[in-house]
């Protein structure tokens, strides 16, 4: 195995103190074949091995953090993390890339587009004027029209917001449980509050029909993932603060999150925090708690509803299954509803190029990464892709829009909720 041997060129910094990580790497090649950008772009650069190779030039000095080239291969990781399910010695890439951003920041600011999105979600004023304005948007249509006229990422940012919209009919109903299965707080979260809020809704009345009880959690904020992938970590550690607090008050057995991305990080907080010697315990406390909402639901059986004569095709978020090790409960949750059909989706473990607002910042290599994922879906013929993350479920639908594919996305609990709406 290789092993840091030179004196470190770069003190002080989050990739210094993460040289750990790197030195477990023995560079045995298992992350190429399982990692979206090397597939794509054949580049030894882009894959993790290759990366792991440039975060050590730079601990050891022989590249500089200005170095533009580093920039670039760095800048091009999806962050995806297929690489850890691969690797037989347990490297933590994750944190990895996110120590090296944050070091590589402090030479070079962040894209200007990337710079605005993560102020605006530091700020809940800001966040909500950007999310109120983008529901008056599309409860225009006119973004599906513009998503058709407009190309690049203006287009795709309205097929985006036009892929919001309800995939399934929506029907309130009297969720009915007897929250014997503990207490449950829900991360209300940024973009599914905002652009999905029946799909956080449909996440309260499935919980509270499954036996748990909603326990209220005022102060939330955003939790950070975006911030910590695009390495500023100070403002990801001042949100998992807010939210260790909030979620502390709430009393709550269990921390129930929507999100994949949003389930990953506030799963790690304890090694987000782990410097903060007031916040590390607390936080590595509350993130014991967390819970994708599958998880939940699947210890709970589900309770299976009424029948649903559908087909869809499952889709595993990349921060779910590979971040979080995940696998089996959104399978559960789609099982349990009678009638409705599953069609098997070819490489499904496969990144389907969102991450985050990667999609924003390097549009053409996420567009690469997409292109199989929509061959794979048109194949199935399925109507619906169920998938449980927001940003998931907004670049798939985009890429079906613009493919002409005649498929929508949708979170599994909203296929649980018609399916318990449909008893009524």
């Amino acid at each position: 195995m290789a092993s840091h041997t030179l004196p470190c060129a770069i003190p002080d910094t989050p990739l210094a103190a993460a040289v750990g990580g790197i030195d477990t790497c023995v560079h045995c090649g298992f992350c190429l074949q399982s990692c979206p950008t090397y597939l794509t772009l054949q580049d030894e650069n882009d894959s993790p091995r290759g990366r792991i190779m440039l975060m050590r030039e730079l601990v050891e000095g022989r590249l500089a953090v200005d170095d533009p080239t580093v920039h670039t291969h760095i800048d091009r990781c999806l962050g995806c993390r297929a690489c850890e399910t691969a690797c037989p010695s347990g490297v933590p890439y994750g944190q990895l890339l996110e120590a090296t951003r944050a070091t590589l920041n402090r030479s070079r600011p962040v894209p200007p587009v990337a710079r605005l999105i993560l102020a605006v979600f530091a700020r809940p004023r800001l966040l909500a004027l950007a999310l109120g304005a983008s529901r008056l948007l599309r409860a225009t249509r006119l973004p599906s029209l513009l998503a058709r006229l407009l190309g690049g990422r203006l287009g795709f940012g309205m097929a985006m917001l036009a892929s919001t919209t309800p995939a399934v009919p929506r029907r309130a109903y009297a969720a009915r449980g007897a929250g014997g299965r503990g207490s449950v707080a829900v991360l209300t979260g940024c973009v599914m509050e905002g652009l999905f809020t029946d799909t956080n809704r449909a996440t309260e009345r499935v919980l509270v029909e499954n036996d748990y009880e909603l326990a209220d959690a005022p102060g939330q904020r955003c939790c950070g993932a975006l911030h910590a992938h695009a390495g500023d970590l100070e403002t990801a550690r001042a949100l998992a603060r807010a939210n260790v607090e909030a979620f502390e008050r709430s009393g709550a057995d269990f921390v129930a999150v929507n999100a994949a991305g949003c389930g990953a990080i506030m799963k790690e907080y304890g090694h987000l925090l782990h410097d903060d010697p007031a916040w590390h315990a607390r936080a590595a406390a509350v993130a014991v708690r967390v819970r994708d909402v599958s998880e939940l639901l699947a210890a709970a059986g589900p309770k299976p509803g009424a029948p649903l004569p559908l087909t869809v095709t499952y889709d595993a978020p990349c921060h779910l299954l590979h971040a979080q090790r995940v696998v089996s409960p959104p399978l559960a949750v789609l099982a349990a509803i009678p009638g409705l059909q599953i069609a098997p989706l070819t490489d499904a473990d496969q990144c389907c190029g969102s991450a985050g607002i990667y999609n924003l910042i390097e549009p053409d290599v996420s567009n690469a990464v997409l292109a199989p994922k929509l061959a794979n879906i048109r194949a199935t013929a399925a109507p619906l892709v169920a998938t449980g993350n927001p940003g998931c479920m907004m670049q798939i639908g985009a890429g079906l829009h613009r493919a002409g594919i005649a498929a929508r996305s949708v979170h599994p609990v909203d296929l649980l909720d018609a399916s318990y709406a449909a008893r009524e």
